[in-house]
């Protein structure tokens, strides 16, 4: 004798699905903004100089290589090392 599966509907599921909808949205919300900043590093990183011409290229390499973790290092430690030419 097979056992029916659980009734798994009503209040309960809506709102386990409300939920895992906003999950998901937030993830992609949180993606798209990191991916904006990463491209921003990059451009930033790009326009800056640095005092070894061979630094903004470990710089750009870092930021691409590592996408949000290595964005991040960039704005905190290698952002301030560099200068905008005018």
């Amino acid at each position: 004798m097979q056992q029916a599966a659980p009734n798994v509907s009503g209040p309960l599921a809506g709102g386990i699905m409300a939920a895992m909808g906003l999950v998901w949205l937030a993830i992609i919300v949180v993606g798209i903004a990191l991916t904006v900043l990463w491209i921003l590093a990059i451009i930033d990183c790009a326009q800056r100089e640095f005092q070894d011409p061979n630094e903004k290229i470990v710089w750009i390499l870092v930021i691409i290589f590592t996408h949000s973790i290595g964005t991040l290092i960039y704005w905190f430690v290698g952002r301030p090392r560099g200068w905008r030419s005018a």
